[in-house]
């Protein structure tokens, strides 16, 4: 029988197969990612391309590989090319946030893996931590009634480390696209939204902005590097309702523990505490399904969505449809 192409490949995993992945940047999120899809037995290293590693493939040689998809965790800047390279190599893609730097880049991506039926995956990660689940559940649910306001803060006590993420051209943006996207992603997913209707914002800082507090209908979001916040990072996500309220917060500062609470009147009832080891989840989720022979997930035209939301905190213009 001869060699089926790289985009049937991709498709034909029978139920509980282990896709072959490469893997682009394996600093510490991508080599994260990478672990966590190994130690799980979602997938197999099948390939590692990172300028760091003596003896690593290079980007091209690496899609010469017998593989199934790509785990892409480079600055952000490379991001759609290397997605859209991937998928015109009929390879299944996962990518660290951003996918793109704006929206026409997000919808270039999307609109390749729909025409190619590939799996498109993004890490956005808060939405498999269980404390965000429980919540985005509740206000789905409609037991909060009416949601009248949302509150979504991040900030983080220290900067990027890294020059290229104070470069608006490799960045695409400061704190907003760094940090603000997970937040933003969440109420969008939460309300059963794709768009806000009104959308004000003031961005301080150059070359990009290192604080921003923004008005997406009746959503505030304010989200920042380097805050003197007397912690590593404040991170909180409330939503309001006419019925009763939920929170999100950070436990003591902590980048990685999150507890859930539901508010009915004055009082609190908690819905999730850490422990929770969530941050490889997005990615043995990609990894798990990919294995089953999922292709095009229509979910993945949501991306564009918040990328135009993105694009409308920056006062870009919006792609077209």
């Amino acid at each position: 029988m001869p060699a089926l192409p790289s985009t049937a490949r991709a498709r034909v995993h029978t139920r509980g197969a282990v896709p072959r992945l490469g893997f682009v940047g394996v600093g510490w999120i991508g080599r994260n990612r990478m672990e966590a899809i190994e130690r799980a037995g979602a997938g197999e290293v099948a390939g590692i391309c990172d300028p760091a590693l003596d003896g690593s493939l290079d980007f091209e040689e690496l899609l010469e590989r017998e593989l199934d998809g790509i785990v892409i965790a480079t600055p952000s800047a490379l991001h759609a090319e290397q997605a859209l390279a991937a998928l015109d190599a009929g390879l299944a893609v996962f990518c660290q946030k951003p996918l793109a730097r704006t929206a026409d880049e997000a919808e270039r991506v999307v609109a390749a893996a729909r025409a190619s039926d590939l799996l498109l995956g993004v890490d956005l990660s808060y939405r498999h931590v269980e404390a965000f689940r429980r919540a985005v559940a509740l206000v789905r649910s409609g037991d909060l009634g009416e949601i009248v306001a949302v509150d979504l803060v991040f900030h983080n006590a220290y900067g990027p480390d890294k020059a290229w993420f104070r470069d608006p051209e490799l960045a695409g943006g400061g704190c907003v696209i760094d940090l603000g996207i997970h937040l933003v992603d969440l109420a969008l997913h939460a309300l059963g939204r794709d768009s806000f209707r009104d959308v004000k914002a003031r961005l301080t800082g150059e070359p990009v902005e290192h604080h921003a507090v923004a008005l997406l209908d009746e959503v505030r979001l304010a989200c920042s590097w380097n805050l003197h916040a007397g912690r590593d990072a404040v991170v909180e996500a409330s939503f309001y309702g006419t019925e009763g309220g939920v929170s999100v917060t950070n436990v003591d500062g902590s980048f990685y523990d999150f507890r859930a609470e539901r508010f009915d009147g004055t009082r609190r009832e908690t819905l999730a505490e850490p422990p929770d080891d969530w941050m490889g989840r997005a990615a043995v989720a990609w990894a798990t399904e990919l294995g089953r022979g999922a292709g095009f997930d229509p979910a993945a035209e949501h991306l564009v969505a918040l990328h135009r939301t993105i694009d409308r905190i920056y006062g870009r213009r919006a792609c077209a449809s």
